[in-house]
């Protein structure tokens, strides 16, 4: 990871009025640790492999953090991408609901083209199993000049549930 990627992390601690201030500490601490968690993996593999595939992060109910990885399905036919995403999402969704009653909290961790900003991004979506969401984003490209990934950053997203949906 780089050294200025830690500084981007923003202070989600603020006041009563804050997200953090919305949800139990305890679930907010987990949100948290997912977010570092995964926007660090994901800088990381960006760095090493100038990409990544969709992978989820567990709090696991003793606390230990595990990352849960699924196999990319065959890109559909005609296309030149070389694994489906969204069927990669899907799927880990699908595992970490058969899953759930081992895991406090999960997060989702992908890599997206913001259409608007015309940039990638990664993206986190971390959900609590007492129901406490939380998303976000952080933008990210390569310098002309430098080839070196530059990172924007890092904002709150919207999220929905996909875990713990019934």
């Amino acid at each position: 990871m780089a050294e200025s990627s830690a500084e981007a992390y923003p202070d989600f601690s603020g006041s009563a009025d804050s997200w953090r201030g919305s949800v139990p500490e305890a679930s907010a601490t987990d949100l948290e640790n997912l977010l570092g968690t995964g926007v660090g993996a994901a800088q990381e593999q960006l760095e090493r492999n100038g990409g990544f595939l969709p992978f989820a992060l567990v709090v696991e109910n003793d606390g230990e953090v595990r990352l849960v990885a699924v196999t990319p399905a065959d890109a559909a036919e005609g296309t030149d991408a070389d694994f489906d995403a969204d069927s990669m999402i899907s799927d880990l969704h699908e595992l970490l609901r058969q899953h759930r009653e081992d895991f406090r909290a999960v997060a989702v961790v992908c890599d997206i083209t913001l259409l608007e900003e015309d940039s990638d991004a990664i993206h986190v979506a971390a959900e609590h199993r007492d129901g406490s969401l939380f998303a976000a984003v952080l933008p990210y490209a390569a310098n002309p000049a430098t080839h070196e990934l530059e990172f924007g950053q890092l904002s709150a997203d919207t999220n929905e549930p996909a875990v713990w949906v019934d």
